[in-house]
């Protein structure tokens, strides 16, 4: 069982992670993991702490000579932003956790609140989440990301919509992640605006896990469904307010008929359907096609020209106060939603295919397609 926590402000020392169940023998590159907090830094939109912080990770446990031993992985990523200005907030954020948090934890001010619910937290995930993926890298699972839409702008690229393959790549090389060029060019005018005005946007990620095998997850308890486990990883992402699986909200739209993906059979492809609008999961269990995931995000909250709200020792009316704060951060959504993807299907994985070492978990796989091919 994959479990993590982690600890750390945003304005503190230090991020620090614990990540429990991967098993031994799994080979780890750091190099990887900081290429990785590198991508989550990256985007059109976003704020100056950007060009303060460099996050590189410390490996202080459970991994020797770059091999894991079986036992917990605790990480460290220094903060290089550590400043801040004020001890006391007294205006709470409309949006943030500032005001329901210092009222559930009975704090006089709502710093400490703001500190930890921070998506600066997020940075430690993406390391977590990059173990995960070199995890899976080793059973043929890939995990993609593009952004298909910044406010009203929408890429002319998806997974449902696209008439040829998706070309990832023109993503990773673009400032916003978004494989139609035209659409980016607009969204970035969109963000230059926001900049000018002093407004936040919102937008759209589309992710698309490849190879994942028939039989991750389970239809037994409610608990153990796989749409259910991304659903609750992505929401717990800062910002993000809905998650849709395969067509998502779209599906309402059609008859049973069209809707639901049909089976066929060949001696070379086995059990495969044509169509794949239920995203790769059925019953809570993969089914062996690309697991398709989206998720929104917010406009982003904390605002240049500050939002109303109530001094909460006067109760006067004031405005919140700002602090320095993305426009656009739909960018870094992208990779930590490929990092919380990564966790949940590495536990499910390892949940299906359990062992204490790579070999282990290797030789039930092997077993368990072999069981597959002959179905």
């Amino acid at each position: 069982m994959i479990r993590f926590l982690t600890a750390g402000e945003s304005h503190g020392d230090k991020l620090i992670g614990i990540l429990e169940g991967i098993p031994a023998n799994l080979k780890i590159d750091k190099g990887y993991i900081n290429y990785e907090l590198s991508r989550r830094q990256k985007g059109y939109g976003r704020s100056e702490r950007m060009s303060i912080e460099s996050d590189k990770v410390q490996i202080t446990s459970g991994i020797e000579d770059n091999i894991t031993t079986g036992a917990p992985i605790s990480l460290v990523i220094d903060n290089l932003a550590k400043e801040i200005k004020s001890n006391e907030f007294l205006q709470p954020r409309p949006g943030h956790a500032d005001l329901a948090g210092l009222i559930k934890y009975n704090q006089k001010n709502a710093k400490n609140i703001l500190e930890r619910a921070s998506a600066r937290e997020t940075a430690m995930r993406t390391a977590i989440g990059a173990i995960c993926k070199i995890f899976l890298s080793n059973f043929g699972i890939k995990i993609f990301s593009h952004v298909i839409s910044i406010s009203d702008v929408e890429s002319n690229y998806n997974y449902y919509e696209s008439e040829s393959e998706l070309d990832f790549a023109l993503a990773e090389n673009s400032i916003l992640r978004m494989i139609d060029s035209n659409a980016e060019q607009i969204a970035k005018e969109r963000i230059d605006f926001g900049f000018e005005e002093g407004f936040t946007l919102g937008g759209k990620v589309e992710l698309i896990i490849k190879n994942v095998p028939v039989g991750i997850g389970s239809h037994i308890q409610w608990d153990r469904r796989l749409d259910g486990k991304i659903a609750q990883a992505m929401m717990s992402i800062p910002g993000v307010k809905s998650v849709e699986i395969g067509l998502g909200e779209k599906i309402k739209n059609y008859h049973g008929n069209f809707s639901n993906d049909e089976i066929y059979y060949s001696e070379n492809r086995g059990y495969y359907r044509k169509t794949n609008f239920a995203g790769g999961i059925e019953g809570g269990i993969s089914n062996g096609e690309d697991i398709v995931i989206r998720i929104t995000m917010k406009p982003i909250p904390t605002q240049k020209k500050p939002l109303k709200t109530v001094n909460i020792v006067t109760k006067e009316d004031t405005i919140a106060f700002a602090q320095r704060s993305d426009v656009c951060a739909i960018v870094p959504l992208s990779i930590v939603a490929e990092a919380m993807a990564a966790i949940v299907i590495s536990e499910s994985f390892i949940d299906k295919f359990s062992g204490d070492s790579m070999e282990e978990i290797k030789s039930n796989f092997i077993n368990y397609q072999n069981y597959v091919d002959k179905r």
